[in-house]
């Protein structure tokens, strides 16, 4: 009969050796320790804590303990949920390095100096940090009401340097949409100190690039309690802190969004055929009440209408089916394009829709006939755009269509 194979155990002391291993191999208050015993050693010199840190990341382990890294070098400590520093075992008080951005000088040009020494050198040289700089940046923002004012001045500083020269992407001001931070008014107090450091740096075009790149352009109003998430109170705010700027992209960014649902809306009706009366109301109010111009409007109208229909593929009978849907349309189009520059903006729109879809080559001429015909523009615009208004685009073709059409004109005008 066979005996049972019992299962080999380890013995006292090479299990305690393997604890003892493991929790070397695991523990990150040891590699903080590690750390902040290294960057004492530099003597608050920016040039030899870049050097220390290249140099030992060769023998840390930056890749797993990547958190507890950046955690002491922005709050000088490993950080707890909340934004306390965590207590050292040895003497029970929060194990803090000088060499941290908290600590450090709230000055623009001290801070741009730690930013280039700590952060982007240490990053350039192990490129595997970048994600995690992102993700305990982000983590941070989040503790901001464990920080002291001073702290998230710093905070915000470094964080407008950081953000103007793309060493992580605007996602991290998700975090200042948190409810206890904007109760507090913790998030708009940053994203002034934040802003204000990033047009230093970089210009409002940069900004408004980098925010609606990760769709965060549109949230902004989200740091404002739900009483005050308004533009009103928002441009206020901003202007108040010298920010007229962000005030004015926002204000932007709002009649962009109004234009956009605007225009969807007048596609929609159009498509669904609505009455000319309805129609007519709606783009008149979108001028004289939302503030539209007669151009964006008269330029919507032409292409919602030239969007609803599945045009013919055959050159000679896609004039007669754009005419007589066109026709249609052509009091909504006067009722808007009241000014020469709308009149000619339109003119230029349609050259470019002809250019742009061959098919419509040969009927430019038929539907700024109609155009004409219907009030829409006028002969005083025509000549101008025959003159010298008209775009590169299909010129030669354009103008030649025209040509006959031109000198009747000016001898109906003589």
């Amino acid at each position: 009969m066979s005996q049972k194979a019992e299962k080999p155990t380890l013995s006292g002391t090479r299990l305690k050796t393997r604890k003892r291993d493991e929790k070397e191999k695991y523990d990150p208050t040891a590699f903080r320790d590690s750390i902040i015993a290294g960057l004492s050693t530099c003597g608050g010199d920016l040039e030899q804590v870049s050097r220390y840190l290249d140099k030992e990341g060769s023998k840390l382990d930056y890749r797993r303990y990547a958190e507890v890294l950046f955690d002491t070098l922005f709050a000088g400590g490993i950080l707890a949920p909340g934004g306390f520093i965590t207590e050292s075992a040895d003497t029970g008080k929060p194990a803090r390095s000088d060499i941290c951005v908290f600590r450090w000088s709230g000055e623009l040009d001290q801070l741009k100096g730690f930013y280039h020494e700590v952060f982007y050198k240490l990053i350039r040289r192990y490129k595997y940090l970048e994600r995690a700089f992102e993700d305990d940046l982000k983590k941070i923002l989040l503790f901001q009401k464990g920080f002291s004012e001073e702290e998230r001045e710093k905070l915000a500083k470094i964080t407008g340097i950081i953000l103007a020269n793309g060493l992580c992407t605007p996602r991290i001001l998700s975090s200042l949409f948190e409810d206890h931070l904007v109760k507090e008014g913790i998030s708009l107090d940053f994203a002034a100190h934040m802003f204000s450091t990033w047009l230093k740096e970089k210009d409002i075009n940069s900004i408004c690039f980098a925010l609606k790149k990760h769709q965060l352009d549109s949230r902004l109003m989200e740091m404002f309690p739900l009483n005050k998430r308004n533009l009103e109170h928002f441009t206020t705010f901003f202007r108040e802190r010298n920010l007229p700027i962000i005030a004015d992209m926002q204000t932007a960014q709002v009649a962009s969004k109004a234009k956009k649902e605007a225009v969807k809306y007048l596609a929609d009706m159009i498509k669904d055929e609505s009455s000319d009366a309805d129609m007519t109301d709606y783009v008149t109010e979108l001028i004289d009440k939302q503030g539209m111009s007669e151009t964006e409007v008269t330029l919507s109208i032409w292409t919602s209408v030239m969007a609803s229909v599945e045009w013919n593929k055959k050159e000679d009978l896609v004039a007669e089916q754009a005419l007589k849907h066109l026709r249609q349309f052509c009091p909504l189009l006067k009722a808007t394009a009241r000014s020469p520059k709308a009149e000619l903006a339109l003119m230029l729109k349609v050259q470019e829709f002809c250019y742009e879809n061959m098919n419509f080559l040969k009927s430019f001429q038929k539907i700024i006939m109609l155009l004409y015909q219907s009030d829409v523009v006028t002969e005083d615009v025509i000549l101008k755009w025959y003159k010298d208004g008209h775009s590169a685009k299909g010129k030669s073709v354009f103008l030649e269509q025209m040509k006959k059409f031109v000198e009747w004109l000016h001898s109906a005008e003589e």
